[in-house]
């Protein structure tokens, strides 16, 4: 089997890459600690309380990233596989941890 990223795969990777960069951008911009424990299901439940700003068109469009994140998520699972899915999704959001450090929140906070 080969190590080299499908025509796919690549795809999937830059359109996960190009979402999470908003989402993280969004995120910073309303001050929400995206990365700590329950947070997310907090953005995706509507409560802008989890905001450290009050930007209630900001936080829209991240709740609505986050969604289409979630869904378009399936459709890769459905489109490559959930292992090969998953993997690429790590390693997208890895790459963003790198890049924004703790500003995004700490995971397992």
């Amino acid at each position: 089997m080969s190590t080299t990223p499908s025509y796919e795969a690549g795809r999937w990777s830059m359109h996960f890459e190009e979402i999470d960069q908003e989402i993280a951008t969004l995120a910073l911009m309303c001050e929400v600690p995206l990365l700590n424990p329950g947070v997310i299901e907090r953005v995706l439940a509507n409560e802008s309380a989890v905001c450290g700003k009050d930007k209630p068109a900001s936080f829209a469009k991240l709740r609505g990233l986050l969604m289409m994140h979630y869904s378009d998520q399936n459709r890769a699972m459905v489109a490559m596989g959930e292992e090969q899915a998953m993997v690429m999704i790590t390693e997208v959001i890895e790459r963003l941890r790198t890049r924004f450090g703790d500003r995004l929140g700490t995971p397992g906070a």
